[in-house]
């Protein structure tokens, strides 16, 4: 950890206003908007450090919603999806209203339950440039789209891909029915079948369903 400034210290924690709750660096937050009408901003708290008058401040590091982004949304963006990017500030630590956490993707496709505090990330952002790191992620379906977690999905018996049930002329109510399910490629037996995916092993991605309402 960088020294502070003198005049200044390093502190381990700090304790949200009003609550029980306590931050520490490393930790993912929500931070007032300026807006009361708008979401909570999302930051990762890189340091706490109080003045000679123990002000307390927090660096932080944003991240980005798709919408905030130069790319902006995307069908493939989930609704609890966020962006890592290099956008470093300070702020006060009054402005921090509640703790979140931000998931990796793969550990949040594995939750049971999606709660009003949990966000995921899978991409970091350049916010000049916009670019992305990685640039490039699985694709599925004959779309050949990234996966939403959003969304359902069904994974075909032969090739293993995933796909999405529109997108194989059937309704998500059909797609919940099926005991297994064949592309059309290996419906009809084509040798020139997809190669496997190895995301996940279920037979059926289920939609992410938040279990709480979100702040505001």
């Amino acid at each position: 950890m960088a020294k502070s400034k003198p005049g200044k210290k390093d502190l381990d924690s700090y304790t949200i206003r009003g609550t029980d709750k306590v931050v520490h660096p490393g930790d993912c937050v929500l931070m007032r908007p300026s807006d009361p009408d708008n979401f909570p901003y999302v930051a990762r708290v890189e340091k706490i450090e109080a003045d000679q008058r123990n002000k307390v401040n927090v660096r932080i590091r944003w991240y980005y919603r798709p919408e905030d982004s130069i790319g902006g949304r995307r069908q493939f963006h989930g609704a609890r999806e966020l962006f890592l990017s290099d956008h470093y500030d300070v702020q006060s630590a009054h402005t921090i209203e509640d703790k979140c956490v931000v998931h990796s993707f793969k550990n949040y496709t594995k939750l049971e339950d999606v709660g009003s505090e949990d966000f995921f990330c899978r991409f970091e952002y350049k916010v000049l440039t916009g670019g992305f790191t990685p640039d490039r992620v699985a694709v599925y379906c004959k779309c050949e789209m990234p996966y939403n977690p959003d969304t359902l999905m069904v994974q075909c018996e032969g090739c293993k891909d995933w796909f999405h049930p529109a997108c194989m002329d059937m309704t998500i109510e059909q797609a919940k029915t099926l005991d297994q399910f064949l592309c059309l490629d290996c419906a009809a037996d084509d040798d020139t079948k997809r190669s496997p995916n190895s995301f996940p092993v279920s037979s059926m991605l289920e939609p992410k369903v938040q279990t709480k309402k979100r702040k505001r």
